[in-house]
């Protein structure tokens, strides 16, 4: 296919290869096959990468910013043209079903670029005045960034790291994760045809080791990282070392409040939506599922029957609603969790089991009498795993809600929106949603508070992200110094 790439790195404007560098198996998660092998990045890459980075970002920082943003919105026109072939390849690459890489993945992508581009023209300083004398502030690219992916969306935050360092005139060393490794090659090839300076967007291959070498090289000016907690400490204070800028996107144990006056079919669905798409693998995903108790019974057997409804198969057929997890480590970790479900004393409602069937699938699962002490309410799992906890009133559940270490989303369904305004002042999440869920538009900020993270991704929250402040003092009369 087109779309596959053709080696290991893009550095520089092109595809490059060190066959020297340790070994990296995509393996396509619906069958286990092997579909790819790459190399790490030796030392050699590295220092190409960021040499070539380095270079490419002075000339470009002193670009016209509407010329950065017209690169920017080729690259988005190339990718909605190519959604196919790129969502076949994020299919590949995660298992996610093409039912849903095809609205949910190079779009995204595609979007944020083109949003970044058009902001790039609109960033401006401001005048201070100060009786004669004045002040006036410049917004200044911070210089050679490094994005860190995740998993799971390994297009869509590529895009979402390197949309606003490139729009704001940084350059992107972009290392994805080793699990899912192809789809970011993509996007630098199609940012150098759109135009992009060879060197300002390159991506690198290999595990940890790798990303502590970017992370500490003195050329590096910002970190952004979307991963888990444990990576998010690891790199937050390896980066803090060289007093870098940083964006820390972590994970979550998010609560989705559903009371007793809400839509019951609207609420399942927001349920679904933040438990079992893209099997789950989602960092805002509203895990915790509370149901006010007049509700709870209904709830638990409309969603059951919608549960078991789901389509569950091969991800390259466009009817198949669910795919597979997307490593073998991570079925055994989710499996782990059911069982510690069922050992606690949950009642497994539904699902639990893996299809007798090559691959890493498991069933969506939802567990009711939960508890808020069991292991499923305190641990992200990152898996179709749903925990319905039962509860009696407002007051209580938010307090609920708000006892965990994480604080990166949370969810109302109700009728009241007077309630619904109210409860979400209170809830410790730095992205809510009120009657939906797990929608996540370029245009609003996203991240979280507490342990799922600092700063913001997306919106024009984005140019605190990237830029910095220079402020200039004009003295407009004589120096009044006492000596």
């Amino acid at each position: 296919m087109r779309a596959q790439p053709t080696a290991s790195h893009f550095v520089d404007g092109r595809y490059l290869e060190d066959a020297a560098g340790e070994t990296l198996d995509v393996i396509y998660p619906a069958t286990g096959e092997v579909i790819a092998r790459l190399h790490e990045a030796t030392d050699a890459v590295i220092e190409a990468a960021l040499s070539s980075a380095a270079r490419a970002q002075a000339d470009w920082a002193r670009m016209k910013p509407v010329e950065r943003g017209r690169v920017l919105m080729r690259a988005a026109a190339i990718i909605r043209d190519r959604n196919r072939e790129l969502s076949e390849l994020e299919t590949l690459d995660t298992g996610k079903p093409l039912q849903e890489t095809l609205v949910a993945d190079a779009t995204s992508g595609a979007d944020a670029l083109e949003y970044f581009a058009g902001m790039a023209a609109t960033v401006t300083g401001e005048t201070i005045p100060l009786g004669q004398d004045f002040v006036y502030t410049i917004r200044e690219p911070l210089g050679v960034c490094v994005g860190i992916g995740a998993w799971n969306y390994p297009t869509q935050i590529a895009c979402w790291k390197g949309a606003p360092a490139l729009a704001f005139g940084n350059a992107m060393i972009f290392k994805p994760s080793e699990t899912t490794p192809l789809c970011a090659l993509k996007v630098a090839e199609i940012l150098i045809e759109a135009g992009l300076p060879a060197g300002l967007f390159n991506v690198v291959q290999g595990r940890g080791a790798v990303g502590g070498r970017l992370v500490t090289d003195a050329r590096v000016a910002k970190v952004s990282l979307t991963g888990s907690v444990a990576t998010g400490r690891k790199v937050y204070a390896a980066a803090a070392e060289g007093m870098r800028h940083v964006t820390m996107e972590l994970g979550g144990k998010s609560p989705l409040i559903v009371f007793d006056d809400a839509d019951i079919e609207d609420a399942i669905g927001g349920a679904m939506l933040g438990n079992f798409y893209s099997s789950g693998q989602v960092c805002s995903n509203g895990t915790r599922v509370f149901v006010q108790r007049p509700l709870l019974d209904r709830f638990l057997t409309r969603l059951k029957v919608r549960t078991e409804a789901i389509a569950l198969g091969d991800p390259m057929d466009e009817a198949v609603q669910m795919g597979p997890l997307t490593s073998a480590a991570q079925l055994d970790k989710v499996m782990g969790y059911i069982e510690a479900g069922k050992a606690e004393g949950a009642r497994l409602v539904t699902g639990g089991t893996r299809p007798d069937r090559p691959g890493f699938y498991v069933t969506p699962t939802v567990f009711a009498d939960v508890t808020d002490d069991m292991t499923i309410a305190r641990e992200e799992i990152f898996g179709p795993v749903m925990a319905v906890l039962a509860f009696d009133d407002e007051e209580e559940v938010i307090a609920r809600a708000n006892a965990t270490e994480y604080g990166l989303s949370a969810g109302v369904f109700t009728r009241d929106l007077t309630r619904a305004h109210r409860v979400v002042a209170q809830l410790q999440a730095g992205s809510c949603w009120i009657n939906s869920y797990n929608l996540a538009p370029v245009e609003a900020p996203f991240g979280g508070v507490k342990l799922s993270g600092v700063g913001r991704e997306n919106s024009r929250a984005a140019l605190e992200s990237y830029t910095q402040v220079k402020s200039v003092y004009v003295g407009m009369g004589p120096v009044d110094a006492p000596y």
